[in-house]
């Protein structure tokens, strides 16, 4: 039987500054309405400003936190977020045989901070595009991501010209074995997401907020797409729906948290904080 809250788990790194990784996805997963869970790859000392350490979780106890929630409360989707090296990456391969077959995946291919620290090496992303593109229901890249995908895989057939024409660079990708790609539009002048399920491109635009705050906008990007595939949206109804509410959490992001790049706020907690005063007027 379904369950009545759907239950999506994200395996992803952990932001100690709680802006981006599985704390950004927890957050989305709640403004979704879906129950959250997480198995952690990496713990990162991070903050707006920078990441100063990343310490990557064993293979083993990936595979376990995954084996033990998937016994226990089943899967309705995955994100997959963070990995960082190529034992990781086949560690979550191995993990990935513990959830039911035909549970959608979302891959969001995390390769560099909003603050520009490097989180993917080269070996773990040639293992990204052996071992999970092919598994995934949706991938989800900016633009640099995709270039870089495409242009270090050997099946990927972008021409030059592809790999600057985003329709282009989005089937490109999609010959890496994914149902469908959302190449996302946070890093155009557009502010555009290009979806292509294989047969036909979709352009999901959106607005440009410069005065928001994007720090965690691509995994609740990923995350609230994630979710709204475990409701049972079809996978382009649930990248416009993920669009839109990662624009939303970028508009209403908070600025004066940190001295970097503010966390995005797809809680809209600013806006419904419970203050002193507030709880005596209540009263």
């Amino acid at each position: 039987m379904p369950r009545p809250v759907p239950a999506v788990l994200s395996i992803a790194g952990s932001d100690s500054g709680g802006g981006a990784g599985i704390q950004a996805d927890l957050k989305a997963f709640a403004r979704c309405g879906v129950h959250g869970m997480t198995a952690i790859t990496a713990l990162t000392a991070q903050s707006t400003v920078g990441v100063t350490g990343i310490h990557p979780v064993p293979g083993e106890f990936i595979i376990e936190q995954v084996r033990t929630v998937a016994a226990d409360i089943g899967v309705d989707a995955v994100k997959i977020g963070m990995l960082g090296t190529a034992e990781t990456v086949r560690a979550v391969r191995e993990a990935l045989g513990h959830i039911e077959d035909g549970v959608p995946i979302v891959i969001d291919p995390v390769m560099v901070a909003e603050s520009g620290a490097v989180l993917l090496d080269d070996e773990a992303r040639a293992a990204i595009v052996r071992e999970l593109l092919p598994l995934a229901t949706v991938i989800t890249p900016n633009l640099p991501e995709a270039r870089v995908l495409a242009a270090g895989a050997e099946r990927a057939g972008a021409t030059e010209r592809g790999r600057d024409d985003v329709e282009d660079l989005a089937r490109a990708l999609h010959g890496l074995g994914p149902a469908n790609v959302v190449v996302t539009g946070g890093h155009r002048d557009e502010v555009t997401d290009v979806f292509f399920d294989g047969t036909s491109v979709t352009l999901l635009a959106g607005e440009r907020h410069p005065d928001g705050a994007a720090h965690g906008s691509g995994c609740t990007h990923s995350s609230a797409l994630a979710a709204h595939l475990a409701l049972g949206f079809s996978p382009q109804e649930a990248a416009r729906a993920a669009r839109r509410l990662a624009s939303e959490a970028v508009r209403d992001g908070h600025r004066s948290i940190g001295r970097g790049p503010g966390p995005v706020n797809v809680l809209g907690v600013a806006v419904r904080a419970v203050t002193p005063d507030r709880l005596a007027r209540q009263a």
